[in-house]
């Protein structure tokens, strides 16, 4: 394991924040007040971090276009985004279910319970791993917003040394366990509003993060259409409405004709859409697609 840069007490993320030391005389109110304020910066330190960003979506694009898959990989908090971000691909873009992959330390009933200690074994993070088939040319990207999780740093460790890409995000300038990572993302959000809970800005740093990663790695792959969600598959009665109000929108069939066309392309608005516009077959529309690599544009323009 690598040497530690500070101690627990000294780590930004554990500092007390002046702005909130007396947070509990305040009114609900003025409460909420303090804790959209120190929001509110959020944003900008994660804009700060966008060159890192940028070189993380480079990996996971470039892992996901040769055959391989991204693994989001942290403890508590950190872990729950990872999972949630992860779990939402499919639904959203339409991806295979293994493109994008959350493991938290502690399995799946730490989603939903504190698993104590979780974090601290790191020996658990090769097990994980293994448990998931990593292999060379995947990209794992380790969560730990204070750098204090040794079974995130030895699961970037892990990766590297099974010939993976590799990312490090975290939320403080120096981690409490350094790892050698391709990418180290630091979205410096400072003290919390209540000390050490870094289930708030550090966490919606995160979640702000793997949503820019996941969602620009998806436009890179051809799943968006301007800023229309074309990928999607009509699976409930949302997405079909969704998905029929897109096809009008391309197409500009009435409602129920783009209804009958995202139907006929078996619930996919993409081959809908180039049904209606190339006047052609779901078999032909669908080879359309795959020769240019998934990309709606290059077909329509």
């Amino acid at each position: 394991m690598a040497g530690k840069e500070k101690s627990r007490g000294e780590l930004l993320t554990e500092q007390q924040n002046p702005s909130t030391k007396d947070i509990d005389s305040k009114t609900v109110t003025e409460i909420l007040e303090l804790i959209n304020r120190e929001d509110q910066a959020v944003a900008e330190k994660v804009a700060a971090a966008i060159p890192d960003i940028s070189k993380a979506v480079e990996l996971t694009t470039a892992a996901i276009r040769n055959g391989h898959r991204v693994f989001y990989i942290g403890a508590g908090t950190s872990g729950r985004l990872g999972v949630l971000d992860a779990s939402e691909m499919p639904p959203t873009f339409s991806t295979p279910p293994n493109w994008f992959n959350g493991i938290i330390a502690g399995g799946d009933d730490a989603l939903r319970k504190s698993i104590e200690g979780a974090e601290d074994q790191p020996e658990n993070a090769n097990k994980d791993l293994q448990a998931w088939g990593l292999e060379k040319g995947d990209v794992v990207i380790g969560i730990s917003t204070s750098g204090a999780a040794a079974y995130v740093q030895r699961a970037i460790d892990y990766g590297r040394e099974q010939g993976c890409g590799t990312c490090y995000i975290l939320c403080t300038p120096v981690p409490y366990y350094e790892a050698d990572a391709d990418v180290v993302i630091k979205v410096e959000t400072g003290p919390e509003v209540i000390t050490g809970s870094t289930r708030m800005k550090a966490g919606t740093a995160t979640k702000l993060v793997l949503n820019m990663i996941s969602t620009a790695t998806m436009i890179q792959l051809g799943k968006v259409y301007g800023n229309l969600m074309v990928d999607l598959m009509a699976v409930n009665e949302k997405l079909l409405d969704r998905g029929t109000r897109i096809i009008q929108q391309l197409t500009g069939l009435a409602y129920d004709e783009a209804e009958k066309a995202l139907l006929a392309a078996d619930k996919s608005v993409k081959n809908a859409v180039i049904m209606v516009k190339k006047e052609c077959s779901l078999q032909q529309a669908e080879s359309l697609l795959a020769a240019e690599n998934g990309f709606l544009r290059n077909i329509l323009e």
